[in-house]
C-alpha cells in the first residue's frame, strides 16, 4: 500500500518542478523583449530609405513612393512601427526580401535546415571529442596525457576557424581526395562540421577536465575505489553524474551559438544556411532578411539557454530547491 507521506512530497516535487518551468518559460519573454528591441533600433539607424534601398535605383514617381511607404509602414509614427514590429515577429512575420521580393520567413526556413545539419554536425564532433579529452586528462591529470590532450584543447580555441576549414580543405579535399569540398551531402558535411566542431570541443575538454579532477576527490569516489571499482567504471558510475552540470552550461550555450556561428563556416566551404545568406543579405543592405535571420538567432538562443536550465533539475534535483 503506497505511503501518503511519500505520494505528498511526489505529488510536490512535480508541482515544484512544474512551477520551475513556468517560471523560466515566462522569464523569456522580456529577454526577447530587449533582444528584438535593440534589433529594431539598430535597423531604424542604418542610413537609406528602405523603399529607395528596395527599388535599388528604380525610377518610381513619388505617389507610388508614398505608396510603397504606406505598404512597409514606415509612414506611420515609430512607436506603432515598433508595437507592430514586435507583433509581426512574435508570429514569425518579417516582411518580404528586398532583392527577391519573396518572404523572409520563406527564405530562412529553406536555408535553416541546412544550418541546422552543419550545427549538429560540429556538436557531436565537439561533444565527443571534448568529452574525451576532458576525461582522459580529468583521470590522469598533471602527467603527459593531460599535456598532449591540453594542448590539443587549446589548439582548438586558439585557431581561426577560417584557417583550420582552408587547412582541412587542403588536407583532407585536395591533397589526398577523401571528401569534396562542395555539396550537400553526407560527404560534404564532415569537415565543416569538424571545423565547427573543434572549438566547442577545446572549451568543453577544459571544463570537463576541471570538473572531473573536482569530482574525483570527493569522499564518496575514494570510497568507491576502495570497493574495488575501476577507474573507467568510478569515473561512469559515480563521478559523471555530478560532474557533468558544468559542462552542460556550456553546451547548451555553444550550440545556440554555432547556428548563429556558422557564418565563416558555410562561406568558406560555400555551403548553403542562414549563415551564408546572412552575410549576403548585409553586403546587399537587404535589411528585412538581416532582421528576420537575428531575431529568429536570438530567440533560439534564449530558448535552447532555457531547456538548459530545465535539464539542471532533470540531472541534479538540488537545482529546484
Amino acid at each position: 500500500m503506497p505511503c501518503p507521506h511519500v505520494e505528498q512530497r511526489t505529488s510536490g516535487a512535480i508541482a515544484v518542478s512544474v512551477r520551475n518551468i513556468l517560471g523560466r518559460l515566462i522569464g523569456v519573454i522580456p529577454t526577447l523583449l530587449i533582444t528584438w528591441t535593440f534589433v529594431f533600433g539598430a535597423m531604424r539607424l542604418v542610413p537609406g530609405d528602405p523603399v529607395l534601398l528596395m527599388l535599388q535605383g528604380t525610377p518610381i514617381s513619388d505617389g507610388a513612393m508614398e505608396a510603397a511607404r504606406a505598404k512597409l509602414g514606415t509612414d506611420r509614427p515609430i512607436i506603432v512601427q515598433y508595437v507592430s514590429f514586435l507583433a509581426n515577429a512574435a508570429r514569425g512575420d518579417f516582411g518580404d526580401s528586398f532583392r527577391s521580393r519573396q518572404p523572409v520567413t520563406r527564405l530562412i526556413a529553406a536555408e535553416f535546415p541546412f544550418t541546422l545539419q552543419l550545427a549538429l554536425g560540429g556538436f557531436v564532433i565537439g561533444l565527443v571529442l571534448g568529452a574525451t579529452l576532458g576525461v582522459v586528462a580529468g583521470v590522469w591529470p598533471n602527467g603527459w596525457v593531460d599535456t598532449l590532450c591540453m594542448t590539443a584543447a587549446l589548439a582548438g580555441l586558439s585557431l581561426p576557424s577560417f584557417w583550420i576549414g582552408m587547412l582541412l580543405i587542403q588536407v583532407f579535399a585536395t591533397w589526398l581526395g577523401w571528401v569534396p569540398v562542395l555539396g550537400t551531402g553526407f560527404d560534404a558535411l564532415i569537415l565543416p562540421s569538424i571545423t565547427l566542431g573543434l572549438f566547442l570541443a577545446g572549451g568543453l575538454a577544459r571544463l570537463t577536465r576541471n570538473a572531473i579532477i573536482e569530482v574525483m576527490g570527493q569522499d564518496y569516489i575514494r570510497t568507491a575505489r576502495a570497493k574495488g571499482l575501476t577507474a573507467w567504471k568510478v569515473v561512469a558510475k559515480h563521478a559523471m553524474r555530478n560532474a557533468v552540470i558544468p559542462p552542460l552550461t556550456l553546451l547548451g550555450i555553444q550550440f545556440a551559438l554555432l547556428i548563429g556561428g556558422a557564418v565563416v563556416t558555410e562561406t568558406v566551404f560555400a555551403r548553403p544556411g542562414i549563415g551564408r545568406m546572412l552575410v549576403q543579405a548585409v553586403l546587399e543592405k537587404d535589411f528585412p532578411v538581416v532582421q528576420g535571420i537575428v531575431v529568429l538567432t536570438t530567440a533560439a538562443y534564449v530558448l535552447i539557454n532555457v531547456a538548459i536550465d530545465i535539464a539542471y533539475g532533470i540531472i541534479d534535483p538540488r537545482v529546484q530547491e
